[in-house]
């Protein structure tokens, strides 16, 4: 079993190497996709660094957003399960093998890693933006009938087979109420684990803002109703 880990890279100089440490240092036959979404910092010539055999690295000239980048990757996916990680520091690699093993006991066809379900450590941060969270999750599962807690999470594990049945659309953050919507129309097997966060300030690099949380709604309408 082959995992393929994508990775979006924007603008992530000071955390892509320690996290393509981190990657490599999981002990599952894998191969690494990064793609960098238009960097200006130096991020792009970082990841040219890292290319080989098994880290391959496809460029963006200019931004274009989260959902064009996974796009990118997962056209290049080879492995039976696929992985996306974010390039910053917030998700731990070392969960890999938690997120998988529900598709490798037959049980699942995607997993959710959820940072509200959990055992595990997660840094305590911004109230309001746990508040979006849980009310975005709360609206796509008023429409998709699923009862995820946490929809707008980086970790999404997908059998190979299933994301080769939905085309990406959304070319930003709009790709996780998206996905969530056309894999609830799928009827695939979906399941949660719990996950460690540890999530950053926007001193520290978070990107994300209150025009995403209102693009999510959009894309919760458009991708439930009116498709």
């Amino acid at each position: 079993m082959k995992l393929s880990i994508v990775i979006p890279v924007y603008n992530e100089c000071a955390t892509v190497r320690e996290l393509c440490e981190s990657v490599r240092a999981v002990a599952i036959d894998k191969e690494i996709i990064f793609v960098d979404d238009g960097s200006t910092d130096g991020s792009r010539e970082i990841l040219m660094d890292l290319a080989d055999d098994t880290t391959r690295v496809f460029l963006h000239d200019r931004n274009m957003g989260k959902g064009a980048a996974l796009r990118t990757g997962f056209s290049h996916v080879t492995g039976d399960i696929v992985v996306v990680q974010d390039a910053d520091l917030e998700y731990d690699p070392a969960q890999y093998s938690k997120l998988i093993q529900p598709i490798l006991e037959g049980k699942a066809d995607v997993v959710y890693g959820s940072r509200f379900v959990t055992g595990d450590y997660r840094r305590v941060l911004f109230f309001w933006h746990m508040v979006g969270n849980k009310l975005l999750t709360l609206m796509s599962n008023l429409f998709t009938n699923l009862n995820l807690s946490d929809m707008e999470t980086c970790y999404k594990v997908f059998r190979r087979e299933v994301l080769e049945r939905i085309k990406i659309e959304e070319d930003r953050f709009g790709f996780e109420p998206e996905i969530t919507a056309k894999l609830a129309k799928l009827k695939v097997r979906i399941y949660e684990t719990g996950i460690s966060y540890s999530g950053r300030t926007y001193l520290e690099g978070k990107k994300i803002g209150w025009k995403d949380g209102l693009s999510a709604v959009r894309c919760i309408i458009k991708y439930n109703l009116l498709r």
